[in-house]
């Protein structure tokens, strides 16, 4: 009776391992037959669309066209059949279907590896360890690249990619006006506001601080929810703070909005080079990426000329007593902010970037759009009978792991969670620039983007500033020198400029109605004067004493009178804050707007060069060419001693150096995957801008101390960006990565 009993477990027990067995050899089977239909999916080819009739698309069961019309059966042949990710054990750990496992740890992999070769066989899709994941999530890419080249040039180049150069062509000029933004207000912004020169110098470089903080934070935040949502809410905040900036009245507060202006504004450039490239095909991709930089010298006009036409307007400005006022010069500040608000009505009417999509597992959404640029350029092009005839399109392995907060965790716990999660994703990216495959890459990039920027922005900066020394030393040539005098019982009521009067003694003499610019009085004596209704700019009253004076609404203040003695002496009804003063021929406004708009036009020569030649002569050619003529060009510096010999120099020299910016923002898309386009390009803009900061404060230190330190410095910047640019890949005639 034992024995039988024995016998009859024995059997069951071995038809269970019979089972298992044939269960297992099934899985197998089933997953070569998956395996043999992925690999045929993956070496299907595209043939470029060029028939106007349906009729001429293969048919079902071709064999090359299997992505097109006719065959979109081939890649579902195997739905309703066995399923990896629905599988669960019993209680004997074997296989079977129906129960859903959900998502699996990163150590849960390890523990199905004992569950015998059936569990990893059936388990083998998402148990994977990650050095396979990011070996197939590559091997994705690379195919989804080849793939979306063949789209792109069957959509072709035209309304569509048009319509989107000149809608971020306007985000890119909101850039530029950015940058000029502040330097033509920093003149009367310094008089309206009582700056001192500390305060000066941080509201010219608070704005590149601001770029910088946000080409970092966009660049990284583009790659993981999109191109054009960070644009838009990139350029909504410029626009906000922009407009905030012309109204407030604080130094502080004015401050502050103008940095988060620049937050905002910074990554207009990451994002808009990487957005339009990815619309564009290889062979068009340099010339019109190209095309694209003018737009940030369009901006620069635009700003040299509302500059122009508006702040020397006095009587456009008006005031709520003293404690309120708006100049003209607020009046600038709020057009300028017309083009970054003209961009995201335009914006609003584009689609995202369908690499974008298709790099996030989004198949649907990249292939709506694609067929969308498609149809927009054949009707454009009086094809409209030409059909989009691709109907599968290949994504990319997504490597992010889902958090489940779960529907009982607070609103607050969840965003916090999805704020966790994105910026470790975006820390994530911004790490990944630098592994083994892209470190050297990135480093020398670093070199270039730095060497070009420290030498660009700086010598920028540095030619305005060289201009203003020339015409302060030519007006102070012509000072009048006054000594000894005596003037008694004598009424000034007309304008006293440029003079220095020193030892004079001035009794019973009055002073009603009048301006005082750049004057200068030493070791004098005011014995009984009256002064009323004094406006003053540059004037300074120096180891003088005044004796029963009375000084009545005027804008005499403290700091004006030096090692003053002030005896028997009444101020009434002094005037507050400081007054403008635009009639100031030491800082003529016109001349400063000017000469800027000439060194913005001076560009376009430089720009239709870049665009015309990018693709015929290569990028690295067009950067280390550029880069050596702009470093020759800087020793011609030397014989800049007149005011119109360094307006012709900064032409020359803005000229040359564009081509080497349009060369390196079209390298710089192209030498960096999709998944970490923008994280790339916003890291290597803010070590451009940070660059930019160095270069301004070091020049500006420089001004009217010598000529020679900057050349230098500017010219062996160049050599070394121009040295650096010939290691670089070449990247022209390459598909978009």
């Amino acid at each position: 009776m034992e024995d039988g009993y024995q016998n009859r477990t024995a059997f069951i027990k071995g038809a269970k391992d019979i089972a298992k067995e044939v269960k297992q050899q099934a899985s197998k089977k089933v997953g070569r037959s998956v395996d043999r239909v992925s690999d045929e999916y993956s070496k299907r080819s595209y043939s470029r669309f060029e028939e106007d009739d349906d009729d001429d698309y293969p048919m079902q069961g071709s064999q090359d066209g299997g992505y097109y019309r006719g065959d979109s059966q081939a890649a579902n042949d195997d739905e309703g059949g066995h399923s990896d990710s629905t599988e669960g054990h019993d209680e004997d750990d074997e296989i079977y279907e129906g129960e859903y496992q959900g998502i699996p740890r990163a150590d849960s992999g390890k523990g199905s590896l004992a569950g015998g070769p059936g569990s990893v066989r059936a388990g083998a899709q998402q148990f994977r360890d990650i050095g396979v994941s990011e070996a197939e999530r590559r091997k994705d890419q690379e195919e989804l690249a080849q793939q979306y080249e063949t789209i792109l040039q069957e959509c072709g180049h035209g309304k569509f990619q048009w319509t989107l150069y000149f809608v971020l062509g306007l985000a890119l000029m909101a850039d530029g006006v950015e940058i000029f933004v502040v330097g033509f207000v920093l003149p009367s912004a310094e008089k309206d506001m009582c700056l001192s020169e500390p305060n000066k110098s941080m509201l010219g470089l608070i704005v590149y601080f601001g770029m910088m903080v946000g080409a970092f934070l966009w660049g990284a935040l583009a790659d993981r929810i999109g191109r054009r949502q960070s644009l838009l809410i990139s350029l909504s905040i410029n626009s906000i703070f922009s407009f905030f900036s012309s109204f407030v009245q604080g130094y502080s507060t004015f401050l502050f909005c103008r940095l988060l202006s620049g937050v905002g504004i910074g990554g207009s450039i990451p994002i808009v080079f990487s957005y339009y490239s990815e619309f564009l095909s290889q062979e068009k991709r340099g010339e019109h990426l190209s095309w694209l930089c003018m737009f940030w010298m369009i901006g620069g006009i635009y700003a040299s000329a509302m500059a122009w036409a508006i702040i020397p307007h006095y009587g456009w400005s008006f005031q709520m007593g003293s404690a309120y006022q708006f100049h003209s010069w607020r009046v600038f500040v709020l057009v300028c902010a017309f083009p970054s608000v003209a961009a995201i009505a335009a914006l609003s009417a584009m689609p995202e970037s369908p690499r974008f999509y298709l790099e996030n597992g989004k198949h649907d959404e990249g292939w709506m759009i694609l067929k969308q640029v498609h149809d927009t350029n054949m009707r454009a092009k009086g094809y409209p009978e030409k059909v989009f005839s691709v109907t599968t399109i290949k994504t990319v392995k997504q490597m992010d792991e889902l958090v489940d907060t779960g529907t009982d965790t607070p609103v607050w716990q969840r965003y916090r969670l999805k704020i966790m999660s994105l910026s470790q994703q975006m820390r994530n990216n911004i790490l990944a620039c630098f592994n083994p495959e892209y470190k050297r890459t990135t480093f020398m990039l670093m070199a270039v983007w730095f060497t070009m920027s420290f030498s660009y922005y700086g010598l920028t900066v540095w030619f305005p500033d060289m201009i203003k020394y020339i015409q302060k030393q030519e007006y102070e040539s012509r000072t009048k020198t006054f000594t000894k005098e005596r003037v008694d019982h004598v009424t000034f009521n007309f304008t006293l400029e440029n003079q220095v009067h020193r030892q004079g003694h001035y009794f019973n003499d009055k002073f009603l109605n009048m301006k005082m610019k750049s004057m200068v009085f030493e070791d004098s004596v005011f014995e009984e004067c009256y002064f009323e209704d004094i406006t003053s700019t540059h004037t300074f009253f120096r180891n003088c004493t005044f004796i029963a004076s009375l000084f009545y609404n005027t804008d005499l203040f403290k700091y004006r009178f030096v090692n003053c003695k002030l005896v028997n002496s009444t101020f009434l009804h002094n005037k507050e804050g400081c007054m403008l003063d635009f009639s100031d021929d030491f800082n003529n406004a016109y001349m400063i707007y000017f000469v800027n708009f000439l060194g913005t036009l001076a560009v376009l020569p430089g720009n239709i060069v870049s665009a015309l030649l990018m693709d015929k002569i290569g990028r690295l050619r067009m950067l280390a060419g550029s880069s050596v003529v702009s470093c020759v060009s800087c020793f011609f510096l030397m014989f800049g001693n007149s005011e119109s010999g360094m307006i012709a120099l900064l032409c020359l020299f803005g000229g040359i150096s564009i081509a080497s910016w349009s060369a390196l923002d079209v390298i710089t898309v192209e030498l960096y995957p999709s998944d970490k386009r923008t994280t790339a390009f916003g890291f290597l803009n803010a070590l451009c801008k940070l660059a930019a900061v160095l270069g301004i404060s070091i020049f500006q230190s420089l001004v009217g101390i010598t000529k020679a330190v900057p050349i230098l410095f500017a010219a062996g910047a160049l050599a070394a960006g121009s040295f650096l640019a010939t290691k670089l890949p070449e990247t022209r005639g390459q598909v978009l990565q």
